[in-house]
C-alpha cells in the first residue's frame, strides 16, 4: 500500500469505512469515487454533507448546525452579506479579464499595498494559491539566476508541478523537486535551544551549502511564517528575521506565503510575517483574499519582479477579474469596518487562555500555542517525552465531529495538532463550545 500523504489523509474517510455510512452518506461517497476519481480526500471516516453556512456556523443535510473551527477559505465568515452583495453587482455589470481596462484592480491594489512594507510596491494577480507560489518561485528563479528553494519539512505551497515539488506535505509518493531543500521546522516546544532564531538561521544555511556543494544555486526560502501544516508554530516573535537575513546574505529571496497567516488572521499584525520585523521580497496571497471567490496574488518589490515582468508576458484569463476583485475589495472593507485584526488578537487570545486550562484537566494536552484566531493544540501520550499521540488527535477529531459537531483538523508531521482556525466571524460566544467539547471529548476518550 501506498504511503499516505500527512496534510491530505491523516484525516480522511477511506474505503474501509464505508460500511459505517448510511444510505444516503454512502450513494454520495460511492458516487465521487465513480466519477471524480480516487485523488480527491473527504474529512472524516463519516464525511460531512454541507448545504449551509452563516458566519461561523455550517449546517448539514439534516438541518444539524456545526461550529466551524478549520476553515479560513470564507476568512471573514461564511456567506458574509458584503460579499455576496459586491459579488451580485458586478456580476450584473461586466466579468472579463485584465486585457481590458478596469477600475476595481486598481483601486483594490492601491488599498492593499498600504498594508504591505513601502518597499513592496507591485502587485499581480491570479485565481489560487498554487499559481501565485509557482509565479512567486518563477520571479525568483529569475531575479536570483538560481533554482534552488528551501522549504519547512512539512510545508504545503501548492498543486502546481512547481508548487507540488516544494510540498513535502503531500507526502513521499509526490516527489520533490531534485532543486528543493527541506528545513526542520521552527518547533519551540520540541527543540531545546537557547535562541530558536539561531537556530534556524543555522538551519537555512545548512541547506544553502548543501546546494552549493551539489552544484545548485539558491534562489530563495519559501515560508508560511506560522508554519501551519508543520503544527502551528508562531513563537517567539521575531524568530524568523535571522533566517531571512541569512537568505539575504546567500543572495536569495525570501518569499512570504501568507495564504494561511494573512489578512488579519494572527491579530498582531495585518500580515503574518509582520510579527516577525521583517521585509519580504515577495508575498504570495491565497484562500481568505475573497472570501470563497477564487482569487490570489502576488506583491513583490518592484525590482524583484522587474528581472521577470520586463522580459515575461503574464497572462491568468481569470486572475483579477472585475469580479474577483469586487469581492476581493468587500473582504478588505470588512476587516477594516469590523476590525477584525483587533477582534482575531482579543478573541483569539481568550480562546488561548482557556484552552490552556485544559492542560490542567488533561495531562495528554501537551502544548497550546497561537497567535490570534490561529492555534495549534498539541496531543502527547505523556509530556515528559512529548510522544506525540496521533491516534487521540485522530479520535478526538471524530469525536468532536459525531457528539458536539465541531469542525478541525490536523496538522504536523506526527499528525497529532490540531489546528484551530475558526472563520474570523468566531466571537466570544462561541469559545463555550469549542472549549466545552474538547474538555468533554478528551474526558471520554481517557475512559
Amino acid at each position: 500500500m501506498a504511503t499516505r500523504s500527512t496534510i491530505m489523509d491523516t484525516n480522511s474517510f477511506r474505503a474501509e469505512h464505508a460500511d459505517a455510512l448510511d444510505a444516503e452518506t454512502r450513494k454520495l461517497t460511492d458516487k465521487r469515487s465513480k466519477i471524480l476519481g480516487e485523488s480527491y480526500r473527504l474529512f472524516y471516516r463519516n464525511p460531512v454533507h454541507l448545504v449551509k453556512g452563516q458566519g461561523q456556523y455550517l449546517w448539514d443535510a439534516t438541518g444539524h448546525k456545526y461550529l466551524d473551527v478549520y476553515n479560513n477559505v470564507a476568512s471573514i465568515g461564511h456567506c458574509h452579506p458584503a460579499v455576496i452583495e459586491a459579488v451580485n453587482q458586478q456580476m450584473q455589470l461586466l466579468n472579463t479579464h485584465t486585457r481590458y481596462l478596469h477600475e476595481n484592480i486598481l483601486d483594490y491594489t492601491e488599498q492593499l499595498l498600504k498594508t504591505v512594507p513601502n518597499e513592496v510596491n507591485r502587485a499581480m494577480y491570479m485565481c489560487t494559491g498554487s499559481e501565485a507560489n509557482d509565479l512567486a518561485i518563477r520571479v525568483a528563479r529569475e531575479y536570483t539566476g538560481g533554482t534552488g528553494i528551501i522549504v519547512s519539512q512539512e510545508s504545503y505551497h501548492g498543486t502546481s508541478d512547481l508548487t507540488s515539488g516544494c510540498s513535502p506535505a503531500l507526502g513521499s509518493e509526490q516527489p520533490l523537486a531534485a532543486t528543493t531543500r527541506l528545513v526542520p521546522a521552527p518547533d519551540a516546544y520540541r527543540i531545546d535551544t537557547p535562541d530558536l532564531g539561531d537556530w534556524f538561521a543555522n538551519e537555512i544555511q545548512k541547506q544553502i551549502d548543501d546546494m552549493q556543494a551539489h552544484g545548485i544555486k539558491f534562489a530563495g526560502f519559501l515560508a508560511d511564517s506560522i508554519f501551519s501544516s508543520d503544527g502551528v508554530m508562531p513563537n517567539p516573535v521575531g524568530f524568523l528575521k535571522k533566517a531571512v537575513d541569512v537568505v539575504h546574505a546567500n543572495g536569495g529571496v525570501f518569499i512570504a506565503d501568507e495564504v494561511q497567516p494573512g489578512f488579519a488572521r494572527t491579530g498582531d499584525a495585518f500580515w503574518g510575517f509582520a510579527r516577525h520585523g521583517i521585509v519580504p521580497d515577495m508575498i504570495t496571497t491565497g484562500k481568505p483574499m475573497g472570501n470563497g471567490i477564487p482569487v490570489s496574488g502576488l506583491l513583490a518589490r518592484g525590482e524583484v519582479l522587474s528581472a521577470f515582468s520586463d522580459k515575461i508576458p503574464y497572462f491568468n484569463t481569470f486572475g483579477g477579474n472585475p469580479v474577483s476583485m469586487a469581492a476581493a475589495q468587500a473582504v478588505l472593507n470588512v476587516i477594516k469596518e469590523e476590525e477584525l485584526q483587533a477582534h482575531s488578537q482579543r478573541v483569539g487570545g481568550l480562546l488561548l487562555n482557556e484552552l490552556r486550562k485544559l492542560m490542567d484537566k488533561h495531562e495528554s494536552v501537551g502544548d497550546v500555542r497561537g497567535a490570534g484566531l490561529f492555534i495549534g493544540f498539541e496531543l502527547v501520550t505523556d509530556r515528559d517525552s512529548k510522544a506525540p499521540n496521533k491516534q487521540l488527535a485522530l479520535d478526538l477529531i471524530e469525536e468532536l465531529r459525531n457528539n458536539h459537531r465541531v469542525l478541525t483538523s490536523v496538522a504536523g508531521p506526527y499528525g497529532n495538532v490540531l489546528k484551530l482556525r475558526p472563520p474570523l466571524a468566531f466571537q466570544e460566544q462561541d469559545i463555550d463550545w469549542l472549549v466545552g467539547a474538547l474538555d468533554q471529548a478528551l474526558n471520554k476518550l481517557k475512559a
